[in-house]
């Protein structure tokens, strides 16, 4: 008789790989914020993906009058290993931008690793652009969804939060300024908080502060060996986007980025060097650093101080690229 299958990786009790391949998941939701319910705001459970099941949520205010939104992507974090639309500081998130800037939020789920490991969280990111496309062609009221009534399609900007800003990155790579292939959906910019990069290389800021208040790099590794492709490595394209394997980006037309990251992360460094990597081949650019703030600081505390000033610079980067 075989010894059982061990357990080789195991991600806070909640998610174990074992020894044979197999994965098991405890249903807990490893976020213990209260819901937010706000009567200004409703939202919707959508089907976007009937192949993979795949839904997204849709937020709108309540007000019947308002009209010409633009539409905010929200992809959300988990080292594409957790993270739901129904989790509720993600969740909370949304309410909380779909007031500030009185926009229509998606918030689209995409398949875990490592059940399903890269590209897939990328394939499923580009289905949910694909399916706003699909609503906009067939844009008028018998044929498209009622919630979508009134947005402006011209008006698209993608946030992406930790290993969602990794795929706002690959997102705007792959569908390019511009964004000809979406029409008549215009994505008109792309904002990063804390992206998820990596690289065989350890930054300065990797190898000195390994820790913070709850993330250590350990966990971060431990993402990237359960969400790459089986025997690849910190310098997959998906991890390391100016790695030795990637694409150059130099001859590649890409939107406006903002890039956020708080001084006091672990990826602090990766963060910037992948803004400054950006400007060298000429994309137009702009990295904040919020000094003494942690992985997560947003999107844990979005009614926070300097939660309102992340709002501000969303809500500018808006402005400045509508016209």
């Amino acid at each position: 008789m075989g010894s059982l299958p061990n357990v080789v990786e195991d991600c806070f009790g909640l998610l174990k790989l074992y020894s044979d391949g197999s994965i098991s998941r405890n249903p807990q939701v490893p976020c213990a914020a209260p819901l937010l319910n706000d009567d200004s705001v409703l939202y919707t459970d959508i089907l976007f993906d009937s192949k993979q099941g795949l839904r997204l949520r849709l937020y709108r205010p309540s007000s019947t009058s308002v009209t010409n939104l633009p539409i905010l992507f929200f992809f959300h974090g988990g080292g594409f290993c957790f993270g739901s639309f129904t989790f509720p500081l993600f969740h909370n998130l949304c309410i909380r931008l779909t007031t500030a800037f009185n926009a229509l939020v998606i918030a689209p789920d995409h398949r875990l690793a490592p059940e399903h490991r890269l590209p897939a969280a990328l394939d499923d990111a580009c289905m949910a652009l694909k399916w706003l496309k699909g609503q906009a062609v067939h844009g008028n009221v018998e044929n498209m969804d009622p919630w979508l009534t009134g947005v402006d399609f011209d008006r698209v900007f993608v946030l992406g939060d930790s290993s969602g800003g990794n795929l706002a990155h690959h997102l705007a790579v792959r569908f390019k300024a511009g964004s000809v292939e979406l029409a008549p959906v215009r994505v008109r910019g792309y904002v990063m908080l804390s992206p998820f990069f990596g690289g065989s290389v350890r930054t300065k800021s990797e190898q000195e502060h390994p820790c913070e208040a709850f993330w250590n790099l350990e966990m971060y590794d431990r993402f990237w060996r359960l969400s790459i492709p089986v025997g690849s490595s910190l310098d997959d394209p998906m991890v390391n986007p100016f790695g030795p394997y990637s694409q150059s980006l130099v001859e590649v037309p890409m939107d406006p980025i903002t890039v956020v990251v708080g001084g006091g992360e672990i990826l602090r460094d990766r963060v910037e060097e992948y803004a400054t990597k950006l400007k060298q081949v000429g994309k137009k650019v702009e990295f904040v650093e919020f000094e003494g703030q942690q992985h997560g600081f947003f999107t844990d505390h979005p009614f926070s101080q300097v939660a309102q000033k992340v709002m501000q610079l969303i809500a500018n980067f808006i402005l400045d690229n509508s016209n």
